[in-house]
């Protein structure tokens, strides 16, 4: 309906000063689209919305690595060596002014710059010298900016459409999928995410995309929990699966058991499993060890238990409680 304006100009600097403070694309797989609608301007309208754009992207919870201010320059010479540099010029500065300099950036450094001369040259000692009021300038804004926002906040807005990625070994991408896509479409439909998974570089690359925090937290509880690797020492909370004589198999991860066997379940000695667990029953157990050949799991829910006090008259006690047989000294047999 037009032809090129002022705007794509403005917007493509602004967009140049925030991309730099973004964070990278592996931790935040997202197109952002920011709008600045500039109402009224009697001053800098691309600096303006560098500075409303870092606040914009930080309440979003977009993990900025630092705030990010503009502010534009100006510069009033006489042409026989006079000069004053302006800071934060109007749009009287700007219209009878010598120079348009704009610069962005974050208490450490420039990330973007922009400068519009109306006179032949710029003498170096005037260019350091509209940096430094730059810089300075900058400083301030930001200070001002920070107290209202001066970190990203700590989670997107809950209605915000959410993208996640991760990486899994090859051998795993067949259990997330399922027989027949099974498993994947379960998750999709419990969740209402939409997963995908794709295969290279010797890798599984897994996409979880959902609308809101909810839906999201779902399907990545359930394939994480697919993947998750077994670590020794870890404290998990099982679900009893199937009662033998000699234990319990108890499931700590979405098609993981462990053994829990039955010197492991308690301080005292068992005789037998009888009314000890029903399946079905939580139980908090910790993965002590990993058979190297097999890679069984070998669990313990004594360790989480506090050790009995012993008795005085309980040194020469088994567990049992039955008195254990005592031996008589070798040289009182002998007499």
């Amino acid at each position: 309906m037009r032809g090129t304006s002022r705007e794509v100009g403005h917007g493509n600097l602004a967009l140049r000063a925030l991309t730099k403070a973004l964070p990278p694309e592996s931790e935040n797989p997202y197109t952002i689209r920011v709008v600045s609608d500039i109402l009224e301007s009697n001053g800098s309208s691309s600096m303006a919305t560098v500075c409303a754009g870092s606040m914009a992207l930080m309440d979003a919870g977009i993990k900025m690595k630092s705030t990010v201010a503009g502010i534009a320059m100006g510069l009033i010479s006489d042409g026989k060596g006079r000069y004053a540099i302006l800071s934060d010029i109007l749009g009287d500065e700007d219209h009878l002014g010598d120079m348009d300099f704009k610069v962005a950036g974050t208490r450490n450094g420039i990330t973007a710059t922009q400068m519009d001369l109306k006179v032949t040259g710029l003498p170096y000692e005037v260019m350091a010298q509209a940096l430094e009021q730059a810089r300075q300038g900058r400083l301030h804004i930001i200070s001002e900016m920070e107290k209202t926002i001066s970190e990203a906040r700590p989670d997107y807005k809950p209605n915000a459409p959410r993208i996640v990625e991760f990486t899994i070994e090859t051998d795993q991408i067949g259990a997330v999928i399922g027989p027949g896509g099974k498993i994947i479409q379960e998750i999709q439909r419990e969740s209402g995410a939409t997963i995908t998974i794709e295969e290279k570089n010797n890798k599984g690359y897994v996409q979880i995309a959902a609308v809101g925090k909810e839906s999201m937290d779902k399907a990545l509880e359930r394939v994480k929990a697919i993947v998750a690797v077994p670590e020794i020492g870890t404290v998990y909370k099982g679900k009893v699966k199937n009662i033998t004589t000699f234990g319990a198999f108890v499931e700590i991860m979405p098609g993981k058991d462990g053994l829990l066997h039955i010197s492991e379940i308690t301080h005292e000695r068992l005789a037998t499993m009888d009314g000890v667990f029903k399946e079905g029953d939580l139980v908090e157990v910790k993965l002590i060890g990993v058979e190297e050949k097999s890679g069984k799991l070998k669990l313990s829910r004594k360790v989480l238990l506090p050790k009995p006090e012993r008795q005085p008259g309980d040194a020469g006690k088994p567990n049992d409680g039955k008195p254990r047989e005592r031996r008589m000294p070798r040289e009182n047999q002998n007499s």
